[in-house]
């Protein structure tokens, strides 16, 4: 009997076949990476970008091959992936048509938590984890349904960059998460990521401006500028990770947020 050769559909509708389960995989992302080594993947997974921090021990010990935006594809034809795990959003297109050329590319393109879930789901079918991946993608979802969103919505600016200042626009998986939190995402009707100056941030007048350590690290100093021309909004440094990282960070995710939207609360009764 013929060998039986499974066929598989990114989350861009591009398809492809795999004849076994990949025993080498390059991932381009690091919230997927993160996802890979909850998955049990440290032997399968051979190459990482340089921005794959988390699991450290990944980060200190498998290959890098450059950059999410720049990365360098001989290193990765080195290394004779049978797998390579991308995403829309996060790496360049032409980079991933070259790839096609070397091995299947499964790319993801997430929106909001639903498409997440799918993501995870389908990586796990992609590499023999279906089961551990199904099992984590509800204990995600569960947590999410546990999560008590802000009793009356704040206006929210999510501020991701510097020089210039850049925002979490419409339709990105930061806002959807926001959204989730009973935050009301501003401004409405952009780009995912616009740019904002100054002046125009002031004059949207927000509740609360969210100051993310990544992929700009904000720090203290970065709010002073903000806390002079904007006395009456809300200013808080935010880790990034749990509102952008899509992957198994998701977890823990919930938990943070409930933490935020519980100071805040407090805040609210005693202001």
């Amino acid at each position: 009997m013929p060998k039986k050769v499974a066929l598989f559909t990114d989350q861009t509708g591009f398809q492809f076949e795999l004849p076994h389960p990949p025993r080498r995989i390059v991932s381009l992302v690091p919230s997927q990476t993160e996802l890979l080594h909850a998955l049990g993947l440290s032997e399968e997974v051979v190459g990482i970008t340089k921005f794959c921090v988390h699991p450290d021990e990944w980060f200190r010990n498998k290959t890098r091959v450059g950059g999410t935006k720049m990365l360098h594809l001989d290193k990765i034809r080195e290394l004779a992936p049978d797998l390579i795990i991308a995403n829309k959003e996060e790496n360049n297109r032409a980079d991933i048509e070259t790839l096609r050329h070397l091995a299947p590319v499964w790319t993801s393109d997430i929106a909001d938590l639903d498409s997440a879930l799918q993501m995870i789901r389908s990586i796990g079918a992609l590499t023999g984890k279906a089961v551990k991946a199904d099992h984590l993608a509800r204990e995600i979802a569960l947590k999410f349904a546990q999560l008590k969103p802000l009793s009356k919505p704040l206006r929210t600016l999510y501020l991701i960059w510097k020089k210039p200042y850049m925002c979490a626009g419409s339709d990105s998986f930061i806002q959807a998460m926001l959204r989730t939190c009973g935050f009301h995402p501003e401004p409405a009707g952009l780009p995912r990521y616009p740019s904002l100056t100054m002046e125009e941030i002031v004059s949207l007048k927000p509740d609360l401006v969210f100051f993310s350590s990544e992929p700009y690290p904000f720090k203290e100093k970065d709010l002073e500028d903000f806390r002079l021309k904007m006395p009456d909004s809300l200013l808080e440094l935010v880790d990034g990770e749990y509102f952008s990282w899509y992957g198994s960070r998701l977890l823990k995710a919930p938990e943070y947020f409930g933490e935020i939207i519980e100071r805040l609360e407090r805040h609210r009764l005693v202001t």
